[in-house]
């Protein structure tokens, strides 16, 4: 068993740990079973130390652009009012739960801008009918909270 901690590339945000381009060390199972095969990072090489540069390029152009995008975005959610039915039982609980997706297919189909589910950031899992508070990270700058109706159907 190796816990040898291992070098990699981030190719995706990961919270926690950085951004797209960053050079990270982590524990080699986090690495290799959970980073790498999901395609979050990349192993680190000289060879792939050189692609950092195009990462980091394609990022600030994108953040630059994508700021104004995320304001904007943050103002849209801020005037939505986001409705989920789903399937409950008894007393108000839900059968499963609420999913970053149902919340973002929510908000699209409310009008709202189209999200990421890996940006939906849910405190406790969504379990029960009634108002949720949820948070979305539009940018590394810009983060916007939504209330989420859940009702049973």
């Amino acid at each position: 068993m190796s816990g040898k901690p291992m070098k990699l590339i981030l190719t995706q945000e990961v919270t926690g740990l950085g951004e797209p381009g960053d050079v990270v060390e982590v524990a080699g199972g986090y690495g290799r079973n959970y980073l790498v095969p999901r395609g979050l990072a990349m192993t680190w090489t000289r060879g792939a130390e050189k692609q950092i540069d195009l990462i980091k390029r394609a990022r600030s152009a994108r953040e630059i652009r994508g700021l104004d995008d995320a304001k904007a975005a943050a103002g849209q959610l801020a005037t939505i009012r986001v409705r989920l039915e789903t399937r409950a039982g008894g007393g108000g609980r839900l059968f499963g739960s609420v999913s970053t997706a149902d919340i973002a297919a929510a908000v699209r189909a409310a009008g709202g801008p189209a999200l990421d589910k890996r940006k939906i950031e849910v405190a406790n899992p969504i379990k029960t009918v009634g108002t949720h508070r949820v948070s979305v990270r539009l940018h590394p700058e810009v983060s916007a909270s939504l209330d989420v109706e859940v009702v049973g159907a």
